[in-house]
């Protein structure tokens, strides 16, 4: 066996209390003095793309959990495959990291390693633990056999050892042709897990490395090359996305057949998935290669370098990574979470300034002629609590936004209109007078009237008045284009549809090419970020050149409010309708999360009554434990406040995240469905507990049940109590999440319907339903159901088995 060189030592610090299952089992390799209390993890990307989004989850965990206990993370390229990968990758991965604020102990390739894993495929070789097999790629897949029936031997199994040996030793010096010949490990043809009948080691690929050059005409398969490299690096804990779960068994069996122990250990935790969005390399490819973005950068892309040039900060990111925690269930997480940590983030850091995106032309008739006063306007709202100020000149020339005068205005408008008066941010009170229009009938300017002693927004004698608007002197307004970024898919799901690229949204990127800033953003610096007023969030783009030449060019980042968001009981359209009824409040910058937006051409409906507080009838000490319970933990604070006003639910949810339950899942149990079986009777009375109830979330968690069994457990375990692993075991409820074998049975399914098959790939993607439905029935409905709609659109699609990574 190959031994392992000596791993670096590293200090360890206090322990940090674990905040999930993973940091659970590092604590308690550390606590039992395993691998002599050192951790060692590892960021493993292969340089065949640009990180995103979901690679962000992974840096954050690996770095974090190596920063918590003093160990080491390195950044390890797996660059096994080379067909698709370049330096360039390579470049882009550590800029990205580093931007992250993250730094590698050592900078490692799956390449350096490619002589030590040879070494030990010829160890194994020798053992009689792998051979040479002549059989196609066709001819393997479908000799494994299926879940119900056992694989058959190829002609190649039963060769002697000095056979393979030769023609092992041929395949290095580039004798035989690509795809001729591999190498495959002799494990067990009638293995439950399909992945241990005999997996591929090695693969013929006569291919230029972008390292190593002509030197290696056989490469490594990721299920031989990726335990071996975290083995060689010393990696005390592998974490993985969760489809490699399943591939385990490979990883464990090479170590113990190959190499000397101490083993590291592959652990798996549910990748990030959100909506609205794509994070598959293949559709991200697609995306750009078909010009429905531009480039890898571009601002609506989940890359993180898109990220990045739309503005958002590193701290937002690792902060949403956080928050968002690890499980061991696939779950797909609201883009509105990350949307709510990018305005948080930017409200404590982005000076507030004034834009008029869509100028009309506003003539203050009152005011005199080549006249210009400055008027004192601060940088930031009074609860941020940060000090700085800037001048504003008021002219008799301005411009305000276009949609902020309505000719004949709806019922509740708060805005500009003839004979109404409006107050201008930092300003005057001014009354609309007149309208001027085009030939055309278009209004072209509006001449008013302003009132002197309302300066600064001062409203004497009690007067009212309706809203507050934002605009610039048109003398000294600076030409900036503003792009108007927005979520590239209209549809939550667009990762589950073969047709997603129909469901790009239209409104994606708006250009406003003649919006005017107020003069203090003549000299912003690139890179810079800064509120405009009632707009958003917006980022000075460095990269991008204005066809005005010169002109600043501002990407919005978010908007102030979450404008997709499906409220309770209302469409979309009524949200828009009450969303353009927003205003300012006297003196005060729209909060974080509110934006007027465009005037309605209808009435407008009655204001919606104002949301509950869910803080509201705590006591002072319960309203900070609710806090508290929503920052350590990461739950709504709407649950947080019903724990800690409820000292037995509390204690339920305590035991329950004792028991290793991730907990803002225990919670969302405890206040749903805990909660509606004690309406009527004690939660003494109730035969669940908190370990039960952290039992049955962790067995969600580990993928062994689906939401949907879970219920089925749980009202089990109300109707007569009982531990959930026994309920589930008893009636056979463990969910089947081989991919290998729902890729088989998948194909059965299709082959079984080719005219439904014929009419889904014409377009009639809702039969992906009836598809799942089948599936489900041949596996007695225990099959992954996300597991199984990726298999499914594998098949159907022309790609067996899905993506791997």
């Amino acid at each position: 066996m190959t031994e392992r060189p000596t791993p670096p030592e590293a200090s360890t610090p206090t322990p940090p209390t674990p905040t999930d299952f993973l940091r659970a089992k590092v604590a308690e390799d550390v606590a039992a003095g395993r691998y002599g209390g050192r951790v060692a993890t590892r960021f493993p990307p292969e340089p065949n793309g640009f990180l995103h989004i979901g690679h962000a989850k992974s840096i954050v965990l690996n770095f974090g959990v190596a920063e918590e206990y003093g160990g080491t993370c390195n950044l390890r390229f797996d660059d096994t495959n080379p067909l698709t990968e370049d330096m360039a990758y390579v470049r882009s991965i550590e800029r990205d990291i580093q931007w992250l604020g993250y730094q590698w102990d050592e900078e490692l390739f799956a390449s350096d390693y490619f002589p030590s894993m040879y070494e030990v495929a010829v160890s194994l070789v020798r053992q009689g633990k792998a051979y040479v097999d002549d059989s196609t790629e066709a001819e393997i897949q479908e000799m494994r056999g299926t879940i119900s029936e056992p694989g058959r031997p190829s002609p190649g199994r039963e060769r002697s050892v000095e056979e393979n040996l030769d023609l092992l030793e041929r395949m290095r010096a580039g004798e035989f042709p690509d795809g001729s010949r591999v190498l495959r490990a002799k494990i067990d043809l009638a293995a439950a897990n399909m992945k241990m009948r005999d997996p591929l080691l090695y693969r013929i690929r006569h291919a230029h490395h972008y390292r190593t050059g002509d030197e290696w005409p056989i490469y490594p398969m990721y299920d031989f090359a990726h335990c071996l490299e975290d083995y060689f690096e010393g990696i005390t804990h592998s974490f993985c996305t969760l489809e490699f779960e399943n591939n385990r068994e490979i990883y464990d069996w090479i170590l113990q057949n190959a190499v000397e122990p101490p083993h590291p250990q592959q652990i798996e935790f549910a990748r990030l998935n959100l909506n609205y969005t794509v994070l598959s390399k293949r559709r991200l490819l697609e995306l750009v290669r078909g010009g429905h973005v531009d480039g890898w950068d571009d601002p609506r892309m989940p890359t993180l370098s898109g990220l990045r040039r739309r503005g958002v900060t590193p701290e937002a990111i690792r902060t949403f990574c956080r928050k968002i925690g690890v499980a061991k269930a696939n779950s797909v997480v609201d883009v509105a979470q990350l949307e709510h940590a990018i305005r948080d983030d930017l409200n404590w850091t982005a000076p507030r300034v004034l834009c008029v995106l869509d100028p009309l032309e506003v003539v203050v008739e009152t005011w005199p002629e080549g006249e210009t006063e400055q008027l004192p306007a601060p940088y930031w709202p009074r609860d941020v609590g940060k000090e700085g100020s800037r001048e504003i000149p008021f002219t008799r020339h301005l411009f305000i936004e276009r949609d902020d005068f309505a000719e004949q205005p709806p019922k509740g408008w708060r805005r500009l209109s003839p004979g109404a008066e409006v107050r201008l941010r930092y300003g005057y009170v001014v009354r609309c007078e007149r309208v001027e229009r085009d030939e055309a009938g278009t209004v072209t300017r509006l001449v008013c009237s302003h009132d002197p002693a309302t300066r600064g927004g001062e409203i004497p004698d009690g007067r009212k008045v309706a809203g507050t608007i934002h605009w610039v002197s048109a003398e000294h307004a600076v030409p900036v284009e503003v792009r108007l970024y927005d979520r590239l898919f209209r549809v939550e799901d667009p990762s589950a549809r073969e047709d997603y690229l129909s469901h790009l949204n239209p409104d994606s990127l708006q250009v406003m090419t003649g919006a005017r800033a107020e003069p203090s953003l003549a000299g912003a610096a690139p890179g810079s970020r800064f509120q405009l007023e009632r707009q958003g969030y917006f980022y000075v783009d460095p990269e991008a050149e204005s066809p005005a030449g010169g002109t600043l060019v501002l990407n919005r980042t978010v908007t102030l409010r979450d404008t997709w968001t499906k409220q309770a009981g209302r469409t979309e359209d009524d949200v828009r309708s009450e969303e353009r009824f927003v205003d300012l409040a006297r003196g005060e910058t729209a909060p974080t999360g509110q934006q007027p937006s465009t005037a309605p051409t209808a009435a407008a409906p009655a204001a919606p009554a104002p949301p509950r507080d869910p803080l509201a009838g705590l006591t002072a000490e319960q309203e900070a434990a609710a806090r508290e319970l929503a920052e350590n933990h990461g739950l709504p604070l709407a649950d947080a406040a019903i724990l800690a006003g409820d000292s037995p639910l509390r204690a339920m949810f305590d035991e329950a995240v004792a028991a290793h339950a991730n907990p803002a899942a225990a919670a969302n149990w405890i206040v749903n469905d805990v909660l509606r079986e004690v309406k009527d009777r004690p939660l003494s009375e109730l035969p669940v507990g908190g370990r039960d109830l952290g039992e049955l979330v962790a067995l969600i968690d580990s993928g062994k049940i689906s939401s949907k069994m879970a219920k089925e457990v749980f009202a089990a375990m109300v109707a007569g109590g009982g531990r959930p692993g026994e309920i589930v075991a008893s009636r056979g409820l463990e969910q089947v999440d081989d991919r290998s074998a729902l890729a088989t049975l998948a194909a059965q399914v299709v082959a079984a319907h080719p005219d439904a098959a014929e009419r889904y790939r014409a377009g009639h993607d809702k039969l992906l339903g009836f598809f799942v439905g089948q599936l489900m029935r041949e596996t007695r409905g225990k099959a992954n159901p996300q597991l199984a709609n990726e298999v499914l659109q594998a098949e159907l699609a022309g790609e067996p088995g899905g993506e791997a990574g």
